[in-house]
């Protein structure tokens, strides 16, 4: 029983970090979208009205003009580096959806190993395991994601449950086969959760933020009204940049969103056996 309860726990726990995570603003994209476009347009437009009416040395303009570049060139390498990792993550989350698929394929068919009795309990808690991996990878909703962990730690249990009486009454290295297969599901949908909460730490969201801000208060002080859209122009394309990492970035909040394609593949496949 130490798997499942290891996995009631990690089911739990599940449930409520992603409870905290939905919270969160960088779960909304547009969320940020939106936020990013007034802060740094608030920065522009005060950066603007600081320097009105201030005259600028040529020697102040070249100092300026430099410090400019070395911050934008900062910026573009911190978002950069931001949707590398994003994208990175997003990737893993797809190969572990496609690893989860794999071990609970594989031990389908080492179900054959056990005994007829028990061979059509386990085949039939995976089949019912399997949708409700499904389910968790589809719902983008606090309630629903809670109600699919609980289910799914339920599953767990009863799945570990299901090949020790066989384990006990035949420890034989086939049986062992069926068990390490056993042990691959519980491990892949660890893995999967710990994937999901992977994300760009809010330390480099911060930083981010704060360079874009004093880009934007930057070249507000140095603009010289030649012209209010240009106070735009920056604030848009970095919005833009910031609404990208975080669609990616978000598991479940998205539009850019790991689809359980693997796993439906093999429901569909079970299912017309």
């Amino acid at each position: 029983m130490n798997w499942a309860a290891k996995a009631a726990f990690e089911s739990r726990s599940g449930a409520n970090g992603q409870a905290v995570r939905m919270s969160s603003i960088l779960d909304s994209p547009i969320i940020v979208f939106i936020v990013s476009l007034i802060a740094q347009w608030l920065a522009a437009y005060v950066g603007d009205f600081s320097g009105r009416g201030r005259p600028v040395r040529t020697d102040e303009r070249e100092d300026l003009d430099i410090v400019e570049a070395a911050i934008l060139t900062l910026l573009a390498l911190i978002i950069g580096f931001s949707f590398s990792m994003a994208v990175t993550r997003y990737d893993q989350r797809k190969n572990y959806e496609e690893a989860e698929a794999n071990a609970i394929g594989t031990e389908y068919v080492r179900a054959d190993l056990l005994p007829t009795t028990d061979a059509a309990s386990v085949r039939e808690l995976l089949q019912r395991y399997l949708d409700q991996r499904i389910a968790s990878y589809l719902s983008n909703e606090e309630r629903g994601i809670g109600q699919a962990n609980t289910e799914g730690a339920k599953l767990q249990a009863a799945l570990w449950s299901a090949i020790l009486p066989a384990a006990d009454a035949r420890p034989t290295p086939v049986t062992a086969l069926v068990v390490t297969g056993m042990n691959d599901v519980l491990n892949s949908q660890s893995r999967t959760q710990a994937a999901w909460w992977n994300r760009i730490p809010v330390a480099a969201w911060s930083l981010m933020g704060l360079i874009a801000v004093s880009c934007n208060l930057l070249l507000g002080y140095g603009q010289r009204r030649k012209g209010a859209l240009l106070l735009l122009v920056l604030p848009v394309i970095v919005s833009i940049s910031f609404f990208l990492i975080a669609d990616i970035d978000s598991p479940r909040g998205g539009i850019i969103r790991v689809l359980p394609h693997s796993l439906i593949a093999l429901s569909h496949s079970i299912k017309a056996q």
